[in-house]
């Protein structure tokens, strides 16, 4: 059976990793508070930190960073990628992906997730529980879209943003770079970068 090594032994390290036994993968932890505080988690054994991943790269098939974090992600992503490893996509096999769509190395679809068609997704996404896609939408590297978010066709999602969990965004929106919404908000305009958005419709909060 093929290895699969996932950076991350907290809640959506083991999301994660079941998606991965489900598609076959065998599956061990890494985690950067082994071994103080992460030895096993669950029914998975973590082996040691990222250095320590690192370093033993070659005895595994793929590599998976599960980091909530959006920027950290992706930095560890980019990291082992560097080092030559596989980093796969993980999809549920309870999600619906259409074929004329493209998601890059180290996203994670989730269950009951649907990506419609022409919707490109960059590396070190996050599409959770229940999330939509509509088509010719564009999701950047290192994104986050929460449980049941909506995205209506054509709309654009910048690097390293986070949409809260069960929020919407209108056609044709963009969102810039590390942007945050709120939880249930309503996006009916372009976000610009490092804004945070929250309510129906969404108003940036004033820092």
């Amino acid at each position: 059976m093929k290895s699969l090594a996932v950076l991350g032994a907290g809640g959506h390290g083991g999301v994660v990793a079941e998606i991965a036994e489900l598609n076959g993968w065998q599956v061990v932890f890494f985690d950067d508070c082994y071994p103080s505080q992460r030895s096993v988690h669950e029914q998975w054994p973590v082996l040691g930190d990222y250095k320590a991943l690192c370093a033993d790269i070659d005895k595994y098939s793929g590599c998976f960073v599960a980091i909530g974090n959006n920027k950290v992600r992706l930095e560890k992503l980019n990291g082992l990628s560097v080092l030559g490893a596989r980093i796969p996509v993980l999809v549920h096999p309870n999600s619906v992906i259409s074929k004329y769509s493209s998601i890059e190395d180290g996203s994670v679809v989730m269950a009951n997730a649907v990506v419609n068609p022409f919707v490109q997704i960059g590396k070190g996404c996050i599409v959770n529980t229940a999330a939509t896609i509509d088509h010719d939408c564009v999701i950047s590297d290192g994104v986050h879209l929460s449980p049941g978010v909506h995205l209506a066709g054509a709309a654009q999602v910048g690097m390293h943003s986070w949409i809260g969990i069960g929020a919407s965004v209108r056609h044709d929106v963009r969102l810039g770079d590390s942007v945050i919404v709120g939880a249930g908000a309503a996006v009916v305009k372009d976000i610009q970068d490092e804004q945070t958005v929250v309510g129906v419709p969404a108003k940036n909060i004033e820092n």
